[in-house]
């Protein structure tokens, strides 16, 4: 049950920023006037269309530009959020959906029609492909804008409606592809800001993406898009990218996605691709939607999986920053039935037959150390070492320069609340760099509120300039040696990783598997 004081708190920020009714000067953008809110030395714009709806005859094909609209449009509330099933977060609400949910939000401290040249950041959320909403108060851009930054939130297609391969889908498309049409929601997105961003005080020449989990998994394939290149300058993965070798993830394949496409078309009732086009959009999302949660390498828009893309050298090389947190899994797995004699058969059923060494790397001996090994496995397979495989692409010489984060602060979450026992997990890290303790009512200490001014100021000089050092700030070196680590927590300090003898045991299981000598990844 979530405390009151914080349902409370969230309810009068909510109440806060999208009741008021200062309207600020109208701006032009390329589909008509659009008129925001000022709000404490910000000027706010909510659901501002940057696709056409993605309906009947536009399910699953390539976003197109929106309409013009006539008269001035009040961007005064959000849009809903893309159709899902359940929430990206545990403990929020449900949001409000629909399918017709290509909107983005600028928060932006130039004043309506003024004059500005403001870096912009461009955050794309997380929820495993399958939920998420710009409208979760944690994700609002007002502490970061008043920074002195233009922020963007984006929208895009989830589950069935976003990632959707079929064979009858490739065939009708001209690129023979099929599958990423929440990415190329992502990169609709991008090209908008860059044709109109400059209205709002943004220069589309400094451009940062940035997601948190799936968000971030996006923000690794962007940069090895072809189809982005030349939308982003600077780029923010947070507990998420996509480097692990595709032959433990057949399904990311073109031929295997559609056909799974197939099986799932079949299982809500559909014989076709134009029937399904015309079934109630909430019908998607039964029969075996599950299996379509996840991009696709296919021609157009991913022709190579990041981990090719970034060994080649043909990706779009922006700088970026990029980390995760010490215990990942602590807000994702109940490992309290965790037993030592079945751990073996329960990540088999959970992850499918993993190379032993994976499994020998984290000893389970007794029912306690089993449920620490379930834990840490989790963070190094999903998260860590795809980090740290991003990193180290990126800290090769003659590229952009890396910057690498271990985040362990373990936020005051209540007893009593679903986040209770999460300590340093996923997701703890977005109060802090959205610099929104405030929105929740618990015992931030001290070091907590030092820590969150101090990561919003990184990530914010990041966007201005692709550096996140800044006066009165811990020095925060590249990645260019393994103890060139920063640790964000109540005291911020370099060293190196507390699992880096995992993640090896990873990168010789991975490297085997490709066919690399140990060490060469």
């Amino acid at each position: 049950m979530v405390p009151n004081s914080w349902r409370s708190v969230r309810i009068a920020s909510t109440l806060c920023l999208l009741a008021s009714n200062v309207w600020a000067k109208p701006v032009l953008v390329e589909s008509g006037a659009v008129e925001g809110m000022a709000q404490r030395g910000l000027t706010v714009y909510l659901g501002l269309p940057f696709a056409a709806p993605p309906l009947g005859e536009l399910r699953w094909r390539e976003p197109q530009k929106p309409a013009p609209w006539e008269g001035t449009r009040k961007a005064t509330s959000f849009a809903p959020a893309c159709v899902q099933n359940g929430v990206s977060m545990p403990g929020e609400k449900p949001p409000v959906t629909s399918e017709d949910c290509l909107y983005l939000n600028i928060w932006t401290p130039a004043k309506a029609g003024g004059a500005g040249h403001f870096p912009v950041l461009v955050w794309i959320h997380g929820g495993g492909f399958e939920n998420g909403a710009t409208s979760m108060p944690l994700y609002w851009g007002d502490k970061l804008a008043q920074r002195g930054i233009v922020f963007v939130s984006i929208a895009y297609r989830l589950g069935p409606l976003g990632f959707l391969a079929h064979a009858e889908l490739t065939a009708e498309s001209a690129h023979k592809s099929s599958g990423n049409y929440g990415l190329l929601d992502q990169i609709a997105a991008l090209e908008w800001i860059r044709r109109n961003i400059a209205a709002f005080g943004g220069d589309p020449q400094q451009v940062t993406i940035a997601g948190q989990s799936s968000g971030a998994m996006s923000v690794s394939m962007l940069m090895a898009s072809p189809r982005a290149k030349g939308l982003f300058h600077r780029a923010i993965g947070q507990s998420g990218g996509l480097f692990e070798p595709l032959q433990l993830a057949p399904s990311y394949l073109l031929a295997n996605a559609e056909r799974d496409g197939k099986e799932y078309v079949a299982s809500v009732g559909a014989g076709s691709i134009s029937a399904l086009r015309k079934l109630p959009v909430m019908d998607l999302l039964g029969g075996e939607a599950g299996s379509v949660n996840h991009p696709v390498i296919e021609p157009y828009v991913l022709p190579a999986a990041p981990y090719d893309a970034f060994s080649s050298g043909s990706y779009n090389d922006v700088p970026v920053l990029v980390g995760f947190n010490a215990e990942e899994a602590r807000a994702l797995v109940n490992v309290s039935p965790v037993k030592a004699a079945t751990f073996a058969a329960d990540i088999k059923r959970r992850f499918g037959a993993l190379p032993p060494p994976l499994l020998e790397a984290y000893p389970h001996q007794d029912d306690e150390q089993a449920r620490k090994a379930r834990l840490d496995l989790e963070r190094d397979l999903r998260f860590a070492w795809d980090m740290w495989a991003w990193a180290r692409f990126q800290s090769r010489p003659g590229r952009n320069h890396a910057y690498f984060y271990y985040f362990e602060q373990k936020p005051p979450f209540p007893k009593g609340s679903i986040h209770e026992g999460w300590g340093a997990s996923h997701f703890a890290e977005l109060w802090y760099m959205f610099d929104h303790l405030d929105q929740d009512a618990w015992r931030w200490s001290a070091g907590d509120r030092r820590l969150a001014k101090q990561m919003s100021n990184y990530w914010t000089n990041f966007a201005k300039t692709g550096d996140p050092n800044g006066d009165r700030l811990p020095l925060w070196p590249t990645f260019d040696r393994e103890d060139a680590v920063l640790h964000l927590s109540d005291s911020v300090f370099i060293g190196g990783l507390p699992n880096k003898e995992s993640l090896q045991v990873f990168d010789a299981v991975y490297g085997a598997l490709r066919g690399i000598p140990s060490g060469a990844q």
